[in-house]
């Protein structure tokens, strides 16, 4: 699957350093490629946190429409299952055989890259596209809403799709053909950008449980193929992946038809599995890959979710005239984790600075998101819920004991 391999180039701050000023590193964080990639990467995980709450809100208030106007339960029931397609849940196993699955698809990329790179190119030009869709449709509903009666048109099998659905789906189309045809780094990342976006609001974790699995997972898997694989494959295999360009479909359909012009100013394409940034002093780029940003996100997103649940919980126990409880009820846990996650980031930089290597960046992120997250939750007295229990709003008694 396409989105495996997107989000297996795990490693960050990747640059050339010729510098032989000592602590040198120390001014470098500073460097607008370094405040791009820790900017950029905050703002993507938050923007896809709340739009995932907001779909699943917007989700609950459509079944609660639905089954309020609806005199039969299958209806109702219906309607609910159709919103759970919608997104992905990971379970205890998918969440153990991911990083099995990535590691697979890593070597596939690392050994018939050169026979398979037309097939990647143009399948990840295909989700590119859908996921910049989904980045640029509330720009675009905001833009087509106020004129336009919200009516959807029909494309017959291909489904119904409202104004602002069309242009954010027009847009998206025309941005990845100007990067098939330019390759340039800005549209790339733009597409990066609205790949983890979609991931972040379309997968889910239901648990604590097994966020921490899948983690961990990614964790070893990251450690083992920037540092270990060069013993085995003579080579970094995640560094090598990662900055392979792939031959432009454009320039090999024109070789095809003997259209020399085309064919030589076709050039080869850099897959949106990163983002680069670089900077405006010197010729120096940072480069963080999508799955930094996904992995860590998803986690960030499930804390936003119970958040989210735990306020709803407190209404409740407003309602029913329970006093809800007082102890750290103000410390948020998606605060805590994503101070966390800007701290890895922050360390991951300072060690590719001063080792002046690739660094395998779920190496600083996950225990610097996970580990206070579980702490917070142990004092809070929420671990064993956060570690099992799913999103199921209880109805607080009326005659519980206090």
């Amino acid at each position: 699957m396409v989105l495996k391999f997107i989000k297996e180039e795990d490693f960050t701050a990747y640059s050339k350093m010729s510098s032989q000023v000592d602590y040198q590193w120390a001014y470098t964080i500073m460097d607008s490629s370094r405040v791009s990639t820790f900017l950029i990467s905050i703002l993507l995980i938050v923007y896809g946190s709340f739009r995932s709450l907001n779909m699943e809100q917007e989700a609950r208030e459509r079944e609660k429409e639905k089954s309020k106007s609806s005199n039969g339960s299958s209806v109702c029931l219906t309607d609910i299952s159709k919103r759970k397609q919608d997104v992905q849940t990971l379970d205890t196993m998918q969440a153990l055989c991911l990083p099995l699955g990535a590691s697979i698809s890593l070597l596939v990329m690392f050994f018939f890259f050169d026979s398979m790179q037309m097939l990647f190119a143009i399948c990840t030009a295909i989700i590119a596209t859908v996921a910049l869709a989904f980045l640029l449709l509330p720009m675009c509903q905001y833009i087509i809403n106020p004129c336009s009666d919200g009516n959807k048109i029909s494309f017959g099998i291909c489904g119904r799709f409202t104004t602002a659905e069309l242009l954010s789906f027009s847009m998206a189309l025309f941005i990845v053909c100007i990067w098939v045809l330019t390759g340039h780094w800005l549209l790339m990342d733009a597409m990066g950008m609205g790949l983890c976006v979609a991931f972040i609001a379309f997968v889910r974790l239901p648990s604590l449980k097994v966020s921490t699995l899948l983690l961990t997972g990614l964790l070893i898997y990251d450690v083992f193929w920037v540092f270990f694989s060069s013993y085995i494959f003579n080579t970094n295999v995640m560094v090598k992946v990662a900055t392979r360009s792939a031959e432009n479909p454009v320039g090999v359909v024109a070789r095809k038809l003997h259209i020399g012009g085309v064919a030589k100013e076709a050039p080869r394409l850099s897959l949106p599995g990163k983002l680069v940034f670089p900077s405006i002093h010197n010729g120096r780029f940072s480069m963080l890959g999508l799955g930094d940003i996904v992995m860590p996100g998803l986690l960030l997103c499930f804390v936003m979710r119970y958040d989210a649940y735990k306020k709803s919980q407190l209404l409740h126990f407003g309602e029913t005239g329970v006093p809800p409880p007082r102890h750290l009820g103000r410390i948020s846990y998606f605060h805590c984790s994503l101070i966390g996650y800007f701290l890895g980031l922050v360390t991951a930089t300072v060690s590719s600075e001063i080792f002046k290597a690739a660094q395998p960046a779920l190496l600083y992120l996950v225990p610097f998101t996970l580990l206070p997250l579980l702490t917070m939750a142990y004092l809070k007295g929420d671990l064993r819920r956060m570690w099992s229990e799913p999103f199921i709003i209880q109805q607080p008694s009326k005659h519980m004991d206090v």
